[in-house]
């Protein structure tokens, strides 16, 4: 009864789908070299593009 859900739009699922499918094709036609590292650094990237702070670019 606690339970939070969150919303996301269909076009930020879409979003998120679509760079989730283009890593996918990245990395298999240039495959990382050390795949536990380049696991880490994706799942870093994600976290801060997905909800973070959009406006600031420097």
């Amino acid at each position: 009864m606690g339970e939070v859900i969150q919303f996301v739009s269909r076009s930020e699922r879409e979003r998120a789908r679509l760079i989730q499918e283009a890593r996918a094709i990245y990395d298999s036609i240039f495959p990382p070299a050390d795949p536990a590292s380049e696991r880490q650094d994706k799942t870093a990237f994600g976290r801060a593009s997905i909800g973070g702070d959009r406006g600031n670019l420097s």
